[in-house]
């Protein structure tokens, strides 16, 4: 499983193991895993040219430490000096002993444009708000250059903390992060300015419980429900799906479609379109007597496609086992109703039906992601993923907030919702938790939506149909 710690808990770890190293062994430590990772990306270091994008932090002495390992490798390394008077001493000591020089931020752009490789040491994890005036035009210099950039730690201008990005930020191509990953990297708008992440060790001792954490293939498998010899389809869990209506009878079909796919041993639909579902579906058992009459079921999922049927979702959440609030549901959902449930609840809002039930606007929470998510699942006193590029997984009693990233653009088409709803619920009658329900099924969805596509337009059918292939990619 992939973890990352606040900023606060990582300076807390830097300086347990700070005081029991020697002054300054930390910093190598780092400096050797950055300049090793800026070697392999440069693939040939004797001759090239390197440009150091130095701050007043220990981010630019990690730099300037690179720096000099790879000027001794025959590197030519110029360190663009933003704070000269604040600039990491030893560091630049070792820079120029290896043969590294030395510039001011004036005209630096022109060595940004013949620049083989650009080593964004800027502003460190503590770092707020956007770029300073004299940072953004060289951030803006490397971007658009051929070279090759590399962040220390985080991109310069994003919040580690949170994802945001307020302003004017560095895009890195690779950004070599240290100790553990910080949730930044992890959390959109941020991670679309990481590049590629690699974590290099440095001996940090980190707490049991992270702030973010993302689960990985082997995680997954563990957590699919497989049956055993004895199982029947009541063992295996009975979802039920309270979906669709005359105007949206497609919504209950994709929900059923994800559903079946999710291991739970049977699905029941209620509502109006039973007909298309059947039609589709005949092993789904269809009923037209509401969510009270239509059998034994160990979770609901309501809500796809419902449209203003306020009287169902009132009655699904009024039963005593787990259940999925997706689309129309989460509108027509009572907080007072959904806050005194006893059995889990999990609600799938995106963005801007996040941003609705918040009273925001959808920016905000699309620029702020990993808060929303959290004042969304105290709010309601429930589980909330919240949908996007990266999927986030929030529970009401706070503790790690799990950040899924398998999914892919194509995955924004009419339906793709509904499918994970299914998909998901169907998990949650198969006895997972809502928090691992909820990120196993968005880790599947999404790499689903990877298989269909393949880099090409799909539909949520094409979805829904690959969720077999990608959970075989799971237990392989």
């Amino acid at each position: 499983m992939r973890t990352a710690y606040s900023v606060e808990t990582v300076r807390a770890a830097e300086r347990e193991l700070m005081a029991r190293l020697p002054d300054g062994a930390l910093m190598q430590r780092a400096a050797a895993g950055l300049a090793a990772a800026c070697a392999d990306l440069l693939g040939r270091v004797y001759g090239s040219r390197v440009v150091l994008l130095v701050g007043s932090g220990d981010n630019g002495g990690d730099a300037l430490y690179a720096g000099a390992r790879l000027a001794r490798r025959g590197a030519g390394v110029t360190a663009v000096l933003l704070a000269p008077q604040r600039a990491h001493g030893e560091g630049l000591v070792a820079l120029r002993r290896a043969g590294g020089r030395v510039a001011a931020p004036e005209g630096a752009e022109r060595l940004i444009e013949r620049a083989d490789l650009v080593v964004d040491g800027i502003v460190g994890i503590g770092g707020k708000g956007g770029l300073r005036p004299d940072a953004a035009p060289l951030a803006a210099a490397a971007e658009q250059s051929r070279a090759a950039v590399v962040a220390v730690d985080l991109p310069s201008g994003v919040d580690a903390d949170t994802g945001q990005v307020n302003g004017t930020a560095v895009r890195a191509d690779l950004t070599v992060t240290f100790g553990t990953h910080k949730p930044g990297l992890l959390v959109d708008p941020a991670r679309e300015y990481a590049g590629s992440v690699r974590l290099v060790d440095i001996g940090l001792e980190l707490p049991d419980e992270p702030a973010l954490e993302a689960l990985q293939h082997a995680d997954v498998a563990r957590l699919l429900p497989v049956p055993a010899a004895e199982s029947d389809k009541y063992r295996r869990g009975v979802v039920g799906i309270a979906a669709g209506s005359a105007r949206y009878p497609g919504a209950a079909v994709l929900a059923v479609s994800g559903a079946l796919r999710g291991g739970a041993g049977a699905v029941r639909y209620v509502g109006p379109a039973g007909d298309a579902v059947i039609a589709r579906f005949p092993e789904t058992l269809v009923s037209d007597q509401g969510p009270k009459k239509a059998g034994r079921v160990q979770a609901w999922v309501v809500g796809p496609g419902a449209g203003d049927d306020a009287a169902t979702v009132a009655e699904v959440l009024a039963a005593d086992v787990p259940v999925l609030i997706d689309a129309d549901g989460l509108r027509l959902a009572d907080v007072a109703a959904v806050r005194a449930r006893t059995a889990p609840t999990l609600m799938t809002p995106h963005a801007g039906e996040a941003a609705a039930l918040l009273g925001v606007a959808r920016e905000e929470v699309e620029s702020a992601r990993l808060s929303s998510v959290r004042e969304l699942a105290g709010r309601y006193g429930a589980t909330v993923l919240l949908k996007g590029s990266t999927t986030l997984v929030a529970g009401s009693a706070g503790g790690a907030v799990r950040v899924n990233a398998t999914g892919t653009s194509w995955l924004a088409t009419a339906g793709s919702g509904d499918v994970l709803s299914g998909l998901t619920g169907s998990l949650l009658a198969a006895g997972l938790s809502a928090s691992d329900a909820g990120s196993v099924g968005a880790y599947l969805h999404g790499l689903a939506g990877r298989l269909a596509a393949d880099g090409a337009p799909v539909g949520a059918h094409d979805v829904a149909e690959a969720v077999v292939r990608a959970w075989r990619d799971v237990r392989r």
